[in-house]
């Protein structure tokens, strides 16, 4: 990152002469069956190893939205067809774990979907253990706590469009 000092900011008239805060976007996909969802279970990563999440996810990228990061990481993790206009957004949640440390500054958009093209399968193995369809009021213990909010607010419709979680 560069810094640019105050005075220099002032000199130049530029608005913004100190850093600003920033935070790591991501697209989370939930694939629905009925009242059924699907999860993969993450190995070999450094990362949630072990936790049951999301059954695609990925940050994303300079120049990506949302919605084309999620049907990216479909085709890629799940090894399925999703339309754009085929994503339902669910919620747009700032999440932090607490700290100040920036990596854990999040911006997630989460989808849902009912219709796609394929089975899911998974398809990076070095990344994902396995993928299942937990019901919505069965979910396995195992999972981060700010995706088992989205899911439960979803289970009992009552998620918001907007959230935060770990403020």
């Amino acid at each position: 990152m560069v810094t640019i000092p105050p005075s220099a900011g002032r000199r130049l008239g530029w608005p913004y002469a100190i850093p600003r805060f920033s935070v790591v976007p991501a697209a989370y996909v939930y694939l629905r069956r009925g009242d059924q969802v699907l999860l993969q279970r993450r190995q070999n990563t450094g990362y949630m190893d072990g936790m049951w999440v999301a059954g695609a996810a990925g940050h994303i990228e300079l120049g990506e939205t949302a919605a084309n990061t999620a049907v990216h990481e479909a085709r890629e993790e799940l090894g399925i067809e999703i339309s754009v206009g085929s994503l339902l957004a669910a919620t747009v949640m700032q999440r932090t774990d607490g700290t100040s440390t920036p990596n854990e500054q999040r911006a997630d958009w989460f989808f849902t979907a009912t219709k796609w093209f394929g089975e899911p399968s998974v398809m990076e193995s070095h990344k994902c253990a396995e993928v299942a369809w937990f019901p919505l009021l069965a979910l396995p213990d195992s999972m981060p706590e700010y995706e088992r909010f989205v899911l439960d607010c979803l289970a009992s419709g009552e998620l918001a469009p907007f959230t935060s979680f770990g403020f």
